[in-house]
């Protein structure tokens, strides 16, 4: 399974660098101001885990931290590498770090796990690398609306809920907009898997955040949540 999320990603790089690097393009444009307020000041050492083409790495680099950039692909790892996003860089599967214990006192994990099939043992190895104290901050879309979908185009659409809600659910799908499109394949978990994942791995929840976009054009995730951010620390 972990092989086959590579051999997606890889194969799929180019597309994702592409629209990652489209400024304005997709919903990161729109949360980037809150998401760097929502993240910890800089430490000793931080590990932007699951990295994909680096634009995470490069806002962290710019707020101040000393970031090492991981991914299991090794295109999307190379195209971070090139664009100067982080000091270090390392090929790396989330569930199995190259690092020391505690060799880290941030660690980031932005809209990552969801790729993972393994979703807790990628966070039981985040807090393995972190030092006792040291803070991981999470990403994720909303568990809820990953169940779900509008229904119609306008703004006031109704939001239809699907399928069931408490079970993790394998997806795969694709995104279209100005004429470019990304493939996306991964897992979709309800908020329990999430903090009992930080739970069993030693972490406090110290933040959660419902973020609301600033742009008033944005009206559906004006109503309902498109992401849900956590910052937790490892406790002990």
């Amino acid at each position: 399974m972990t092989i086959e999320r590579a051999n997606h990603w890889e194969e799929k790089s180019g597309e994702w660098i592409t629209w990652a690097r489209t400024p304005g393009h997709d919903a990161f444009w729109a949360y980037r101001e809150q998401f760097r307020e929502f993240v910890p000041a800089p430490g000793a050492a931080t590990l932007d885990v699951g990295c994909g083409e680096g634009r995470i790495s490069r806002e962290l680099t710019d707020l101040g931290h000393h970031v090492t950039a991981s991914d299991l692909s090794p295109s999307l790892l190379a195209a971070a590498e090139e664009a100067g996003s982080a000091r270090r860089y390392r090929l790396a599967d989330a569930t199995a770090l190259p690092f020391a214990d505690g060799e880290f006192d941030r660690v980031v994990a932005y809209n990552m796990l969801m790729d993972v099939p393994d979703m807790p043992a990628a966070v039981s190895e985040a807090a393995r690398v972190l030092t006792p104290g040291g803070l991981l901050t999470v990403s994720v879309v909303h568990p809820f609306v990953d169940r779900g979908r509008f229904d119609g185009d306008a703004g006031d659409a109704p939001f239809v809920v699907t399928g069931g809600y408490f079970e993790s659910e394998h997806f795969s799908g694709s995104e279209s907009r100005d004429g470019l499109v990304m493939h996306y394949d991964g897992w979709s978990h309800p908020l329990g898997a999430y903090t009992a994942a930080l739970a069993d791995a030693g972490f406090v929840i110290t933040e959660l955040r419902e973020p609301r976009p600033a742009r008033a054009d944005m009206t559906w995730w004006r109503r309902l949540p498109l992401f849900l951010w956590i910052n937790a620390r490892r406790d002990g």
